[in-house]
């Protein structure tokens, strides 16, 4: 697959994010990102609509380790194609959407999840 996408603006995307409290993603995500999230990791993913109406219940929590996991799987996936990091995790993704919440951290998160994801999609259009 060539993926087209490998210059996403993670900062804004985050920024979006967060003001509409992920919102934003329901709209995003079956764009094309959630396939193109499951063609680089390599399996079938919950839809984020259904991650997202979990979430309502836990404030969001399910919704945030949901995306977390995906984090850490783009960690592994980016060690594997041996691409320089820093890369997006578990804990990265988790706690800067914990702690940082009053100091934009979730756009600081989702800025790096989507660095990683690009960097990933530009090494497997390489070749």
């Amino acid at each position: 697959m060539r993926y087209r996408h490998t210059n996403r603006p993670g900062f804004l995307l985050g920024f979006i994010d967060f003001f509409t409290a992920g919102l934003f993603f329901l709209f995003y995500m079956p764009s094309g990102l959630q396939d193109e999230l499951e063609s680089v990791l390599g399996h079938k993913m919950q839809k984020y609509a259904a991650a997202y109406l979990l979430g309502i219940p836990t404030l969001f929590v399910y919704t945030l380790v949901w995306m977390a996991k995906i984090a850490e799987e783009l960690k592994v996936k980016a060690a594997e194609l041996e691409i320089e990091g820093p890369y997006t995790s578990f804990r990265h993704m988790f706690w800067w959407n914990i702690l940082g919440c009053i100091c934009f951290g979730p756009m600081i998160a989702t800025h790096r999840f989507f660095q990683t994801l690009n960097r990933i999609e530009e090494k497997l259009n390489r070749g």
